[in-house]
């Protein structure tokens, strides 16, 4: 729920999914704290995080308290447990004690490929925010899900059911992720985006309050370049961007981080 003089804080968040090993990470870590710091980046101004693989998050940690880096990272999923007989788990506490800030929930590749449902995705979040990690809690809908109930219909579903639990007030980020969008190298348009964007943070109100709605960040993600970012950037409810691919290109990650540069606003 960051904000800088009452407004959203843009957030450009990178999913590496599983690239890059921790050797890789150091190097990209460093690569890009230096590219920023040379295009003279204020993070205050548009927070950037990235997600590493597990294997690599306390390299990663390491390096940015070592070198003072801004950057903020987190975790690409996390248990529904505290701990215990769940092999192959990580537990909130875990990712905590790694001074992870965010954790991606319910990501499309989680919903489809572990078959996670609605109801542990819920369960994912509450585990998330009571450990004080801010859940980056991903929805959206496949092809056929916008051909049969239209747009919007199954992220607002899918967002209530996994905040069905939460307090008023909770600090969530929200990142809308058409299926259909990710990895095809066709993104939603802005104006779509902004559709269901603005959806969901109507949907937000009912489910954590009209403050914290105001104060949540809503992101889009699906074949995010920098040459479509700004359209993106400049709609009233879009509040960042989730990467995926091009966050492992650090020329084009950085040149999304600086999206103000092109947004002509």
């Amino acid at each position: 729920m960051a904000s800088v003089t009452g407004k959203r804080t843009p957030f450009i968040a990178g999913n590496w999914k599983m690239n890059l090993d921790h050797l890789q990470s150091i190097a990209f870590v460093q690569k890009l704290a230096w590219s920023l710091k040379d295009a003279r980046h204020t993070f205050e101004t548009v927070e950037v995080a990235v997600f590493p693989p597990f294997t690599d998050l306390r390299s990663v940690q390491t390096l940015v308290s070592a070198d003072k880096y801004e950057l903020k990272f987190g975790g690409q999923d996390v248990s529904a447990f505290d701990s215990g007989a769940y092999t192959g788990e990580i537990s909130g506490a875990f990712l905590k004690a790694l001074d992870c800030q965010y954790v991606i929930i319910g990501h499309s590749e989680r919903r489809t490929l572990h078959n996670e449902t609605d109801e542990l995705i819920a369960a994912k979040v509450a585990a998330a925010l009571k450990h004080g990690l801010v859940p980056v809690l991903c929805v959206g809908e496949t092809a056929e899900d916008l051909e049969k109930h239209g747009p919007s219909a199954v992220p607002v579903a899918q967002l209530k059911a996994a905040l069905a639990g939460v307090t008023v007030g909770a600090d969530i980020v929200v990142a809308y992720e058409p299926v259909w969008a990710i990895g095809s190298g066709q993104a939603a348009t802005p104006e779509q985006a902004e559709q269901v964007a603005a959806q969901l943070r109507l949907a937000l109100v009912e489910l954590i309050g009209q403050e914290a709605a105001d104060a949540t960040r809503i992101l889009y993600g699906g074949s995010v370049k920098s040459s479509n970012i700004a359209g993106f950037m400049r709609q009233t409810n879009v509040d960042g961007a989730l990467v995926g691919g091009a966050s492992l290109d650090l020329a084009e990650f950085s040149s999304i981080v600086q999206f103000q540069k092109h947004v002509g606003t």
